[in-house]
């Protein structure tokens, strides 16, 4: 990770021969390091990742999860909570958190927090999540075709052209969408 950058400063070293008056000194090759770019993971599925982070972090019984804030993961969020799936969830701005160690690069933007709710102390409300449509393949159901997820214990979240609902919801309201994932 080096960069050569030429200056016009001559090296000191043993004489050299002469060279013709007027000719400029040959340029010195210095090696810079190249600055570094800012850590992070580049995600293409955000949705997923989202999932991801509340699947793992209620499997380990972490108290709450941090995922990069978008509109689209904050009504995932709000379904979740509405369900009773999620404790609980709040926006975070950037400048609100601190570095818990002195290494720690802090990420840009908005953060979103989620409270993980836990049944009994130990059992997580959580028992599985899963993303069905991805970006590599679309899965849309109708508005008479709405997937019920085990037998209707479950969720399933749908993008829907009145914004993200529940399939139940989008039932009742007669609309279709894209099945965005399975929670129950």
């Amino acid at each position: 990770m080096t960069t050569e950058v030429t200056t016009n400063t001559p090296e000191p070293q043993a004489p050299r021969p002469e060279r013709p008056e007027g000719e400029a000194p040959r340029p010195r090759r210095v090696i810079v390091p190249k600055a570094r770019r800012p850590r992070g993971v580049a995600v293409n599925d955000p949705v997923a990742d989202m999932l991801t982070r509340i699947r793992n972090a209620s499997g380990a019984r972490h108290e709450m999860v941090m995922i990069p804030s978008s509109r689209v993961k904050i009504e995932i969020a709000r379904i979740l909570k509405a369900e009773g799936f999620i404790g609980g969830y709040t926006t975070e701005a950037a400048s609100e958190r601190k570095a818990t160690k002195e290494s720690e690069v802090l990420p840009a933007g908005t953060q979103l927090v989620v409270k993980l709710k836990y049944i009994g102390g130990k059992t997580s409300a959580v028992s599985g999540i899963r993303r069905i449509s991805r970006p590599g393949l679309r899965v849309y159901a109708r508005k008479t075709e709405m997937p019920r997820v085990l037998g209707g214990l479950g969720i399933a979240i749908v993008s829907t052209s009145s914004g993200l609902m529940t399939g139940r919801e989008a039932e009742r309201k007669a609309l279709g969408g894209e099945v965005l994932a399975y929670v129950w």
